[in-house]
């Protein structure tokens, strides 16, 4: 629920795009706007320079659902991604058949899902791995190969998101290899290797070349540090900066 206004998120997103620039280059930059805010969001982007998120999404398609959102609606006004099943959600009673629905309809209209997992804390035994399969099975229940190019798993410690504390990038990228294991093991290696895996959880400047190089994360759910606009963009900068240079090697 942040902007509060859509004057705030207005501001925030052009102060966003103008640091940005125009250039071109290999990443994409999405945002996610509260709902009421997302049509405005779309007139200011219509190139979709930036994409364009929706923080959560309801996987009946009509009818009488009062407060809920449809895809149909959010792709109507340029959504093109969904977050789906995040620990905000998950916290407030969503529950894995839920996401398992929304991931469903998400992907069937051709939209891409990021999907939420992570562990509410870490514990000496490793069962927070089993927390994160089980996740991430349920999620992807039914989903088939040819859908994967529209999913991208976002791994979120619950006990590092607005905390200040950050996975260490050795942890992450030890639950990225768990995760494409995992993956591997569902589909195939080479399938798996088309799902994008990010990471979420008091991400900033200062942790991002670390994370990106020995987390080997393909990219992040930005929280707090995207309402800041300079601290955004240089988080987009230090991912341009590790492509080129990845690139190049």
């Amino acid at each position: 629920m942040n902007p509060a206004s859509i004057g705030k998120a207005r501001k925030l997103f052009l102060d966003i795009r103008d640091l940005y620039g125009h250039r071109k280059n290999s990443i994409q930059a999405v945002v996610a706007p509260p709902f009421p805010f997302i049509s405005e969001i779309e007139r200011l982007s219509p190139s979709q320079r930036i994409g364009l998120a929706a923080q959560d999404v309801f996987f009946e398609s009509t009818g009488a659902y009062t407060g809920e959102v449809s895809l149909s609606m959010l792709r109507s006004v340029g959504v093109n991604y969904v977050i789906v099943g995040h620990s905000e959600r998950r916290a407030r009673g969503e529950t894995d058949d839920d996401i398992y629905k929304d991931v469903q309809i998400v992907l069937k209209n051709k939209t891409t899902a990021v999907v939420c997992v992570g562990e509410q804390v870490r514990d000496n035994q490793g069962n927070y791995f089993g927390v994160v399969e089980a996740q991430i099975r349920a999620a992807l229940r039914d989903v088939k190969k040819t859908q994967l190019q529209y999913v991208v798993l976002a791994y979120e410690p619950i006990w590092a998101i607005g905390t200040g504390k950050t996975a260490t990038p050795e942890d992450v990228r030890e639950m990225r290899l768990f995760i494409e294991k995992l993956l591997t093991d569902r589909f195939d290696r080479s399938s798996a290797k088309r799902i994008r895996i990010l990471y979420g959880g008091s991400v900033k400047k200062s942790n991002t070349e670390n994370l990106l190089q020995t987390g080997e994360v393909d990219g992040f759910l930005v929280g707090g540090a995207s309402l800041r606009p300079t601290e955004f963009v240089s988080i987009l900068n230090t991912v341009v900066e590790h492509v080129k240079k990845y690139k190049s090697t």
